[in-house]
């Protein structure tokens, strides 16, 4: 599903936000990093949410922000947000519908040395070329904390 590439991008960037916490242990604040992409595009090969488990071939336009804040005692703030427009192709049925909408991707990581939470959010609007519709939201969390506690949830809705 296109949630298992992107929830690999936020843990690439957790990933990159915990080697990058050691550089700031080596200064006297925080230090933070913003990335930015403008009118990037993807394809690849997935199954569109709500719609069944057909393939689609899905190419992607978007505007992305990704941003990272490390202090020195190793608390860590991570963040995006992607937004935008795509298309999706069924790979093997030409009978199944195409379909074109916009989507938007935000999800953000607060953790220390203790405790740790993040939240995501996946957002899917569009249109069949049959008319039909996808209306699709994810909310998935989970928190950490000092005693092992773990509260998760992921709830879906179409």
């Amino acid at each position: 599903m296109v949630l298992r590439k992107l929830i690999l991008t936020l843990l690439t960037i957790l990933g990159l936000s915990l080697v990058a916490g050691p550089v700031a242990l080596a200064g006297n604040g925080a230090v933070s990093e913003t990335t930015t992409s403008h009118g990037a595009t993807e394809t690849f090969t997935d199954v569109l949410p709500c719609v069944g488990g057909a393939l689609y071939q899905i190419t992607i336009t978007y505007n992305q922000v990704d941003h990272l804040t490390t202090l020195p005692n190793g608390t860590v703030h991570v963040t995006f947000t992607q937004t935008g427009t795509f298309e999706a192709v069924p790979v093997a049925d030409p009978s199944l519908p195409s379909y074109t909408g916009h989507f938007t991707i935000w999800g953000g990581f607060n953790g220390n040395q203790k405790n740790a939470a993040s939240t995501f959010t996946f957002t899917i609007k569009g249109t069949g070329s049959d008319g039909s519709r996808i209306d699709f939201h994810e909310t998935a969390h989970f928190n950490t904390s000092a005693t092992g506690l773990v509260v998760e949830f992921d709830k879906i809705s179409c």
